[in-house]
């Protein structure tokens, strides 16, 4: 495997952005922070659109190569209409995740309403029929990820709670996805680091021979705003409150104009990965909140990040 000499360890496809307001077959301000996953040798990416009113909803994009999209018709998920769900998502829903488990495709996303941030679950098998099954966290709290089996025969989660105003990923359990608790501390911003500011997972965790590989994203804070970059971090298999290793530098930083312009500057934020038979990882990732992207690596060099 030739040596990553590139400026960042994960190398931007050519063709980037991959989906821009220009694909989109309806009227919309932006298209930003889409979760992909590999369907019978399809790749369908679940976007967050923010609407001419203001707020976010979810459309469809699909794929034969993962590269070329092409976007469904109509969105595919909106804001429900009807309580008990109306009065969480009145303001939009946000940053899906999706984790496929027992033949379903579960929608971990962020629920914005009057009373603020929440997680909130969904479901489908089809990409036709979005089942609400619950809202699964208190207020303050996104970034959820659900791990892809259960550990000790519980579901487990990761989320980014915050707490004394610092943004850190926990871990909790469930026994029916609906019900959840044990929460655990996993990890947090590093002082000095690209991540100083606040944390949040990304990617559902990817299982490998020395744990759970988690994608994240992390923020620093300067004179001129946030500066979001991508991670990795290894968790321990049995326990992932138990960081095995951590990168360093980040594995993308904002660099290229698409990520630095745009309705907010300097941002690369993954919501997802593929991992290939061949073991190349692609990375979905949302720049500048304006356009999706996708960049690749060996799953060997971002998991030697973490163990280095």
């Amino acid at each position: 495997m030739a040596e990553n000499t590139g400026r960042d360890l994960l190398h931007r496809h050519e063709g980037n952005p991959i989906l821009t307001l220009a694909d989109i077959p309806y009227r919309c301000n932006t298209v930003f922070n889409g979760t992909p996953v590999k369907v019978n040798g399809e790749y369908l990416v679940l976007l967050r659109v923010e609407g001419q009113q203001g707020y976010s909803f979810f459309s469809l994009a699909r794929s034969k190569d993962g590269y070329s999209f092409k976007m469904d018709p109509e969105p595919c998920m909106l804001p429900e209409r009807e309580e008990p769900w109306r009065v969480w998502e009145e303001n939009g829903i946000e940053d899906p995740r999706l984790t496929e488990m027992d033949g379903k495709y579960y929608i971990l996303y962020t629920a914005v309403g009057r009373y603020g941030h929440r997680i909130a679950l969904a479901s489908t098998e089809d990409f036709v029929i979005y089942r609400r099954i619950a809202m699964i966290s208190g207020p303050g709290n996104k970034d959820g990820v659900l791990f892809p089996e259960k550990i000790d025969g519980m579901y487990a989660r990761l989320d980014r709670p915050i707490g004394n105003g610092v943004g850190c990923v926990w871990i909790s359990y469930s026994p029916d996805l609906v019900n959840w608790g044990r929460s655990e501390f996993a990890f947090g911003p590093r002082a000095r680091y690209w991540d100083s500011n606040r944390v949040g997972a990304s990617a559902p965790p990817i299982m490998t021979e020395h744990g759970w590989l988690e994608i994240y994203h992390g923020v620093k804070m300067t004179s001129a705003g946030p500066i979001y970059r991508i991670g990795a971090v290894m968790l321990d298999r049995d326990n992932p409150a138990k960081v095995i290793g951590r990168c360093l530098p980040p594995l993308l930083s904002p660099r290229e104009d698409y990520e630095r312009i745009g309705d907010i500057g300097n941002v690369v934020f993954a919501c997802g990965a593929i991992v290939e038979d061949d073991g190349q990882v692609k990375v979905y990732y949302g720049a500048a909140d304006t356009s999706i992207c996708v960049a690749t690596a060996h799953i060997d060099e971002i998991t030697a990040s973490c163990l280095q």
